[in-house]
């Protein structure tokens, strides 16, 4: 369940909820296929869900008052752009990288990206995650200690890189603004 919400409030943790499923599966309490289907579906359900949602009141509600602030219409141009340029291997990419796989649907939608060329690479990269992520922790489950260290270092390296594509997004966004 909080992989599927986690795709509308990005902070909430379902990574450590699918760690700790993963954990117990590792000690023989749950299976772990059954831990990562219920992960990886919930997950591509919610990315779905706000895929649709982006495709279907995205523009509009950037067209009102409160979406213009928010993005003008020069930046939500540019966005979809680069979703057209970069769409399926930017959406893999990104859905690899902690909180802003979250962004990458509703956005998606609002560029009006194909469904295949969203949904695909994004249930992809979900699963090769989840997979990873129920492989590691199941494989680690004998101690927990081991676990919090190998998910807190690849968070972090993980947190490292949305950083630093929100900042090479907002350099390109301030550049696109002054011209």
């Amino acid at each position: 369940m909080l992989a599927l919400v986690e795709n509308v409030f990005p902070p909430l943790p379902a990574d450590t909820a699918v760690a700790l499923g993963a954990f117990l599966s590792g000690r023989g309490v749950l299976d772990a296929r059954t831990v990562f289907g219920i992960g990886w579906a919930a997950n591509v359900g919610g990315a779905t869900a706000v895929y649709w949602l982006g495709r279907r009141y995205g523009r509009e509600f950037f067209k009102g008052r409160v979406g213009k602030k928010l993005l003008p219409e020069p930046v939500l141009a540019h966005i979809a752009a680069q979703y057209h340029r970069h769409g399926t291997y930017g959406i893999f990419l990104s859905r690899l990288l902690p909180v802003w796989r979250a962004v990458v649907p509703p956005f998606a939608g609002i560029a009006g990206l194909s469904p295949a060329r969203t949904l695909i690479p994004l249930a992809v990269a979900s699963a090769l995650w989840y997979a990873a992520l129920t492989f590691l922790v199941a494989t680690l489950g004998a101690n927990f200690d081991d676990v919090l260290h190998v998910l807190d270092r690849m968070n972090q390296v993980l947190m490292a890189l949305a950083v630093a594509t929100v900042v090479l997004a907002a350099i390109a966004i301030r550049r696109l603004l002054r011209r």
